[in-house]
């Protein structure tokens, strides 16, 4: 499975986002998913996971309410809408497949980042 992220840009605080992860191969409609987020000098952290009849969700506390985690398994792609942004949101974020739905997850398929800069 190949993962391409997008979505990323440059957003004043309070605007919105919405990331998309594109995935090749037939299996896609089998695997949890993630996103997660890594800022400069920070740990990489887990920020939505959904599995893969779309009913089942988690998110970080912190973007409770703001970010939703969605799914279009016919058009093999994951999405990560994001409301509110706030200057601490911004990070490189990955998404990333075959996620065990743990604390924290553990993936086998990771995309390349998209850059999330969120200015206040």
């Amino acid at each position: 499975v190949q993962l391409q992220a997008s979505g990323g840009g440059l957003v004043q605080a309070g605007g919105s986002l919405r990331l998309s992860c594109a995935a090749s191969g037939r299996t896609f409609s089998s695997y949890t998913i993630g996103w997660f987020r890594q800022a400069p000098g920070k740990e990489r952290e887990l920020v939505a996971v959904i599995r893969p009849s779309g009913s089942t969700t988690y998110y970080k506390e912190s973007v409770k309410g703001r970010f939703t985690i969605s799914r279009v398994n016919a058009k093999k792609t994951g999405y990560l809408q994001m409301n509110s942004l706030q200057p601490d949101d911004s990070a490189v974020y990955y998404c990333a497949a075959q996620c065990t739905y743990t604390n924290p997850p553990v993936c086998g398929y990771w995309g390349q980042g998209t850059q999330v800069t969120v200015s206040s």
